[in-house]
């Protein structure tokens, strides 16, 4: 069974698809922040993939028409009354959809979220698209790649006191032995802000006049580092490397300014979280500290104490798959 985003969103908010699928299928929501997102209908993608794989599945992809918790609400109260078999959600609010989620597990349903989560008690399990040191490894190891006998390298973080850029640096450092001959030089901080992260990466430049690459753990951070590299003739000198969208990034893999970046994969993550939910409704896998889970084709997911897993290393882009990507997200 197929539909439109639009039509599953109209059908849950009037609960018109309870028995629409057969006895023999496990129906599956996918239930996303808000409908029209690129990344989430990318998302959708990968969990028909996952149905089409699995063959016995029917996934229901929905969401509210804005990023709400009260819309999420709505659409987990219809899909309840619908006595799907499992949702599997990406949270507008950690803590409100709690309640409702906490309903739909009392009524047999399976539950987990996936990319942004929610409180542990409101769920079996979270699974998250990578981890702290995948990504610390992941930002190093891109500059790495393209420097084979090393080089001096900075960083161009967010704000000094940003948790999740400190702690991918923080575990980027961890494994720089791991990149023999690779040298960082600076770390700056550009506060998320275009203008002052292009200034910081043209101090970079004039400071270190040998500088290799910027690595940018931050969307906005790599963008300016790109732009401050080609507007300063320096494409082919100096690689502007680390966290982007390839919506915002095409432009630079285009011009040579970055050679590769990283992020994560939307369809990958529809795909395991589908694969994630059918093998727990199923009873094939359960959703316990130190257990593992399966994800099809992505192998397996491990949980931690607080039963949430990282998917994989984060996705590279290069100028083999931008044209793919840079419509999504």
């Amino acid at each position: 069974m197929k539909l439109s985003a639009k039509l599953l969103a109209t059908a849950a908010a009037f609960g018109l698809m309870a028995g629409t699928a057969s006895a023999e299928e496990m129906r599956i929501a996918l239930v996303v922040k808000a409908l029209g997102i690129g990344f989430f209908e990318a998302a959708a993608k990968g969990a028909e993939e996952a149905a089409q794989e699995l063959g016995d599945v029917e996934v229901i992809y929905t969401g509210p028409t804005d990023t709400t918790a009260e819309g999420q609400i709505e659409v987990i109260n219809s899909l309840i009354a619908q006595k799907v078999d499992a949702i599997a959600i990406s949270a507008n609010d950690t803590d409100a959809l709690v309640p409702t989620l906490q309903k739909a597990m009392k009524r047999g349903i399976t539950v987990i979220s996936w990319d942004s989560g929610v409180a542990p008690e409101g769920r079996q399990m979270h699974l998250n698209p990578s981890s702290n040191p995948l990504i610390g490894n992941m930002i190093i190891k891109l500059a790495a790649d393209n420097l084979p006998e090393g080089g001096d390298v900075a960083v161009l973080s967010a704000t000094t006191t940003s948790t999740n850029q400190n702690i991918w640096i923080d575990e980027m450092k961890k494994v720089m032995p791991n990149y023999p001959g690779i040298n960082l030089v600076a770390t700056v901080y550009g506060d998320d802000l275009a203008d002052k992260s292009y200034r910081e990466a043209q101090g970079l430049m004039q400071s270190y006049p040998d500088l290799d690459a910027i690595i940018a753990p931050t969307s906005v951070g790599i963008v300016a580092a790109a732009q401050a590299v080609a507007d300063a003739g320096k494409i082919g000198q100096v690689n502007v490397t680390g966290l982007g969208l390839p919506s915002e990034m095409a432009g630079a893999i285009e011009s040579g300014a970055s050679k590769s970046f990283a992020i994560w994969n939307p369809i990958d993550l529809g795909y395991a979280a589908t694969m994630i939910a059918y093998n727990l409704a199923k009873g094939d896998d359960e959703a316990a500290p130190g257990a593992t889970i399966g994800m099809g084709r992505l192998g397996e997911v491990t949980l931690d104490e607080t039963n949430s897993g990282a998917m994989a290393d984060p996705f590279v882009y290069d100028s083999s798959n931008i044209e793919e990507f840079k419509s999504i997200f």
